[in-house]
């Protein structure tokens, strides 16, 4: 493997064990310097491959000798202060960033493998990096929507999206925006984890092995006189319960939820035994986004890769979404405790743009490719 963080790796002096500190820093400022939300170190039977994720992607960048696997995972548990000495449990810590510029926070879980201990660490900028509602790149309609929502008094907002689609980045946003609008509004969240602080806001931290889960930590919530109430996850009928419940008795709840799409949001919650007389009482919306890697626009032509974009084709992200509200029609089918198909139907009836139609545009616009839109969004399902 021939990388410039390769060759500086196997540059370092002496060898040995010695190597280990300089290797972790020169690793960690590697990943801060090329914008990487995760580092990744794998013990595999050769070697401990050093893996970076950038713009939502896995790329293998250097590789360390298999005899350095334990101490360079040693090193980042002593910097995490964590347990040296279990190589058998799963860990989870924090490290300080040090001198390393524009990160906040960094986070390390370790793994056990059949190869050794994996060690992943996760990298969050500084809160001046933080983005308001308008710089995320949500179009204007999707935009002006969401804020119109966010004044709302009563009722449920809901995200959705897998894992790395941006939703803790809107869902800050989200909160920076109702903590300065001035309204004067009690907001408080409960979150697993808190991964950022805003200002203006009461957050809190759940810790489900100490009883104080989502569900029970948000029971407690509604006895603090909150107007806006953030509640991290949605992960189980109880909680859910609990959420929309408060969303019709004077609070504004948003939160987040796994689903495929908008109206998937509904389907789940109905099999969480929501009523689905309370989902058309209280909810307001669902926000459905992910994030597409923008096509370089350094490369001679686009997509041959170029040294800006490290061979890849692709700098940056572009976010693509689909934003659905509650009409009278969509309440009937809810009422009518219509399937996902039916819903989607009823919704496009009505106007609703789909994630899809917002990945064509970008298609048409030369913004992302079509092999990138199937990588994220999967084949048309027929």
């Amino acid at each position: 493997m021939s990388s410039p963080l390769q060759a500086q790796l196997d540059g370092l002096r002496p060898a040995g064990t010695e190597r280990v500190v300089p290797a972790v820093d020169l690793v960690l400022a590697e990943g801060v310097r090329r914008g990487a939300s995760d580092v990744h170190f794998e013990p595999t039977p050769a070697a401990l491959e050093i893996k970076l994720r950038i713009d939502g992607v896995i790329h293998s960048v250097a590789a360390l000798p298999r005899e350095l696997a334990p101490n360079i995972v040693a090193r980042l548990k002593v910097l995490a202060e964590l347990l040296t000495y279990r190589v058998d449990v799963p860990q989870e810590g924090r490290l300080r960033p040090g001198e390393l510029a524009h990160v906040e926070d960094m986070r390390v879980s370790t793994f056990p493998t059949v190869h050794g201990e994996k060690a992943v660490v996760r990298i969050f900028r500084a809160a001046t990096e933080l983005l308001h509602l308008d710089q995320l790149g949500f179009p204007s309609d999707i935009l002006t929507t969401l804020i119109g929502l966010l004044r709302e008094r009563t009722g449920a907002i809901f995200l959705t999206g897998p894992s790395g689609s941006g939703k803790t980045t809107t869902i800050y946003a989200c909160l920076r925006r109702l903590a300065h609008d001035g309204a004067g509004r009690h907001i408080v969240t409960i979150e697993d984890p808190v991964e950022r602080w805003v200002e203006g806001v009461t957050q809190s931290q759940a810790k489900p092995g100490a009883d104080f889960d989502f569900a029970g930590g948000l029971r407690s919530l509604l006895r603090q006189d909150p107007d806006v109430i953030m509640v991290g996850e949605i992960r189980d009928p109880e909680t859910a319960a609990v959420a929309t419940e408060a969303a019709l008795t004077g609070h504004l709840v948003f939160s987040t939820l796994h689903a495929g799409s908008a109206c998937g949001v509904i389907g789940r919650l109905l099999e969480m035994g929501i009523e689905p007389y309370i989902l058309t009482s209280g909810l307001r919306g669902i926000l459905n986004q992910r994030l597409l890697r923008q096509v370089c626009r350094s490369c001679p032509r686009p997509g041959i890769g170029c040294p800006a974009c490290a061979g890849t084709g692709f700098s940056g992200r572009l976010l693509i979404a689909e934003l659905l509200t509650i009409d009278a029609a969509l309440r009937r089918a809810i009422l009518a405790k219509s399937d996902t198909e039916t819903l989607e139907t009823v919704a496009a009836q009505s106007g609703w743009r789909t994630i899809r139609a917002a990945a064509d545009d970008a298609i048409a616009a030369g913004r992302t490719t079509h092999e990138e839109v199937l990588r994220v969004l999967g084949p048309l399902s027929k």
